[in-house]
């Protein structure tokens, strides 16, 4: 199965990569790294590579302790809390074309986010949320941010749950605070699922594709300040009825993302993956 879902497709795309093919019939017009250098050499392609960054970057920086704060929250005893874990973990069941498609719509010019800071007597901070450059990849975080920060208080919650209760009650009888118990304790025993956690928060940064695609579509992703690799493989690869451009593009993206994988697997989840495997070592 994964042979024939993975890995024969990433074979097949390198392969229709070397060639100008328009996607039907078998590829003929050899044109060996030509696509390859087209991508590394388009300044459009790099846009969307420094966005990327940006995006897996401020991901990491926005949800990471904000998921913190709201996972040591909900982990309290309090009314209502089972309610706000749903509300909070909600955004991220309902599917991206649904969420594009209200934040797009909310969003722009005469969308009720402007409406509402008119009504309020807010009217200077009305902008054009999608199509300004200096403030469309922050309009962008905002919505990666409210839709995908429920599925890291939900992991952090669980984690949270399998550090045992006995410590907690030591610390404080030895007369640690609050806050030294969570400094010194919680976030040291939360370390390996925060570490999974961003390494799943990097790598669909660098996926990320539908949000941007439904919300800023092909054309405007580029203007302002929104496209990523995946949009720009699209956009250049199937709508531009250039697959072998657009299987380079993805080759591309598949080594970029493989890379960064393999090293934060090596030098950030090492500590953690051998603690779990203790056969074959010395004693």
């Amino acid at each position: 199965m994964f042979l024939a879902f993975v890995i024969f497709p990433v074979i097949m795309a390198a392969y229709y990569g070397f060639y100008r093919w328009k996607g039907f019939g078998p590829p003929t017009d050899f044109v060996g790294l030509d696509n390859y250098l087209a991508i590394f050499q388009d300044s459009t392609f790099h846009d969307a590579l420094l966005h990327n960054g940006f995006i897996v970057v401020m991901s990491l920086v926005l949800q990471g302790p904000a998921a913190i704060a709201l996972a040591l929250l909900l982990n309290q005893r309090m009314r209502g809390r089972s309610v706000v874990r749903v509300l909070i973990f909600v955004p991220y069941v309902i599917s991206e074309v649904i969420v594009g498609t209200g934040w797009s719509l909310m969003l722009r010019t005469t969308g009720s986010i402007n409406a509402l800071l008119e009504n309020v007597g807010l009217d200077a901070l009305t902008a054009d949320w999608l199509a300004d450059p200096d403030i469309a990849i922050w309009s962008l975080m905002i919505i990666i941010t409210w839709k995908y920060i429920g599925f890291a208080v939900i992991l952090f919650l669980a984690g949270l749950q399998s550090i045992p209760e006995e410590l907690f009650e030591a610390a404080a009888i030895d007369g640690a605070s609050y806050w030294q118990i969570q400094r010194r304790i919680t976030l040291p025993l939360l370390g390996p699922t925060i570490r999974i956690w961003a390494f799943l928060s990097i790598i669909g940064s660098l996926q990320l594709f539908a949000l941007v695609y439904i919300i800023w579509g092909q054309y405007v992703a580029a203007t302002a300040g929104t496209s990523t690799m995946a949009t720009y493989m699209v956009v250049n690869g199937r709508n531009a009825a250039n697959y072998g451009f657009g299987n380079a593009v993805a080759v591309v993206l598949f080594l970029i993302s493989m890379v960064i994988a393999l090293v934060y697997q090596r030098y950030v989840l090492r500590r953690d993956t051998e603690g779990a495997l203790t056969e074959g070592k010395k004693r």
